[in-house]
């Protein structure tokens, strides 16, 4: 199993971008993805962009990390 964070991108220099985490700025890879850009979610994982997704998903990813903090 793997534990991946949604992340937004905020400035891209190929093959890297720096993403927003939650107000932390990290840089990750993204040449696994095709077509990303300032604005769009991805999923992160170890330093690489795994995925992309919508901002809906990441409010239902978010939601259910606070669930299990709650409990």
């Amino acid at each position: 199993m793997c534990l991946a964070v949604p992340a937004e991108i905020v400035e891209i220099e190929w093959p890297f971008a720096t993403v927003n985490l939650k107000g932390a700025r990290r840089r990750v890879r993204v040449d696994l993805l095709d077509d990303v850009g300032v604005g769009d979610y991805v999923l992160v994982h170890v330093g690489m962009a795994i995925q992309k997704v919508s901002k809906k998903e990441v409010e239902e990813i978010e939601d259910l990390w606070r669930q299990i903090l709650e409990e």
